[in-house]
């Protein structure tokens, strides 16, 4: 790999920012598959505030997603971020059956449907945070997957520094959403906040910070990637 950019790398060379370019946009899905996360969230909050029925607005859902997923067979395009809300809608609903086995009030339950999110968002700006502190950010194995090398990027300063910014802007969305989201779970489970209060917040919250925060920081990103060009070079 090269050891420092260069502005006149010709079209015809793989750069590191087109990779990651590419590979982020095929790890979000895209706006459809960011809409798609989206609806299921929606589908429960609304009907959970109009109707009080936990198990309906679980079960429409979960069928909002069905419906989504039976559209992406028919077009025979990916489904994996269908499934991606599906498998989430279902570590929900076994967070709400928890809650319901301990004996948990209607409201704590509908609560417990936000807690899993709230816990990725947790672990997952954790790993990214602690792959830039010691030298290894996760966005370099996105290079690495392309070159036939998953380690060789690191040998090359100027791209360790570019992944670890890019890497640094994708936990920034985790951290902010457990920021903003914890403290209302918390409040609204402990009853220092109006239950159902707190169901509206943590779902209006859970779409606000979901697509619109990603988009923004891909674009940060994208700002990011178009200062330079960084020739990707194959390992042999």
């Amino acid at each position: 790999m090269s050891e420092a950019a260069t502005p006149e790398a010709p079209a015809t060379v793989e750069t590191v920012e087109a990779v990651v370019r590419r590979q982020l946009t095929q790890a979000l899905g895209g706006r459809r598959g960011m809409v798609e996360a989206a609806v299921p969230t929606i589908a429960f909050t609304v009907l959970w505030l109009t109707t009080r029925e936990l198990n309906l607005a679980l079960v429409v859902s979960l069928s909002a997603a069905v419906v989504l997923l039976v559209i992406r067979l028919f077009q025979r395009s990916t489904v994996q971020f269908v499934v991606n809300a599906m498998v989430g809608i279902g570590i929900g609903w076994l967070f709400v059956a928890r809650s319901a086995a301990s004996g948990g009030s209607e409201e704590e339950q509908a609560l417990a449907y936000f807690l899993p999110g709230i816990l990725y968002n947790s672990a997952y700006t954790v790993v990214l945070a602690l792959t830039c502190l010691i030298g290894w950010p996760i966005v370099g194995f996105m290079v690495g997957s392309v070159t036939g090398d998953p380690t060789a990027w690191h040998q090359d300063k100027q791209i360790v520094k570019l992944c670890t910014r890019l890497t640094w802007l994708l936990v920034l969305p985790c951290l902010l959403r457990v920021a903003l989201q914890a403290p209302v779970w918390l409040a609204g489970n402990s009853g220092s906040m109006d239950p159902d209060t707190a169901v509206a917040i943590l779902g209006a919250l859970k779409i606000g910070l979901g697509w619109p925060l990603q988009i923004a920081a891909l674009a940060s990103m994208a700002w990011l990637l178009t200062r330079n060009q960084t020739p990707v070079s194959p390992t042999t």
